[in-house]
């Protein structure tokens, strides 16, 4: 299926937020994950289900002042 990552299209045999995290070899930690506009808790990404021209964007978190 495609979906949008961060204004990129991505084609995906995914089925969750897991799984997609994991093909795009993100990091485990220092990320937040909406998906079309709502944000997704992490304990969440395991079972939410992802669909065909889903919009996420994934946020990480950066150090600086």
């Amino acid at each position: 299926m495609k979906v949008q990552v961060n204004n990129k299209e991505v084609e995906t045999t995914a089925s969750t937020i897991t799984g997609l995290a994991t093909q795009l070899q993100l990091p485990e930690n220092g990320i937040a994950i909406a998906v079309n506009n709502q944000m997704i808790p992490r304990p969440q990404w395991n079972e939410f289900s992802l669909h065909e021209n889903d919009n996420l964007i994934v946020i990480k978190a950066a150090c600086g002042g």
